[in-house]
């Protein structure tokens, strides 16, 4: 019994440690950027807003407005919220979480 304990318990190990438990997905920033760079930056470009200067993509503003997270900001793009639209028709849950991170990523950079 032992012995089939410390062998459930070193496989686990041995995949935990080359990758085969993950999340569904992990964010690409990357891919964040180009998606961004197609769908978002015609109103956000810069972290700016075009819209509504308050609600830019800023950390300062991120932070106030409570989308400070992967999961606020994939949220608001899949969902929408007053001018902006949903996005959840026209991008994938990847492509969605990929924008999130690179968002937080350059808002972190200052937009820089």
């Amino acid at each position: 019994m032992f012995l089939k304990i410390k062998l459930v318990i070193f496989i686990t190990i041995a995949i935990i440690m080359i990758g085969g438990i993950s999340p569904a997905w992990a964010a690409d920033p990357a891919n964040g950027a180009k998606v961004f760079t197609v769908q978002c930056a015609g109103c956000h470009v810069n972290g700016g807003n075009i819209v509504r200067r308050g609600k830019n993509l800023y950390k300062k503003a991120l932070v106030r407005n409570q989308m400070d997270s992967i999961a606020a900001i994939s949220d608001l793009v899949a969902q929408g919220k007053y001018a902006m639209p949903a996005f959840q028709e026209r991008l994938t849950p990847q492509q969605i979480e990929d924008v999130a991170a690179y968002v937080l990523a350059q808002a972190e950079n200052n937009w820089k």
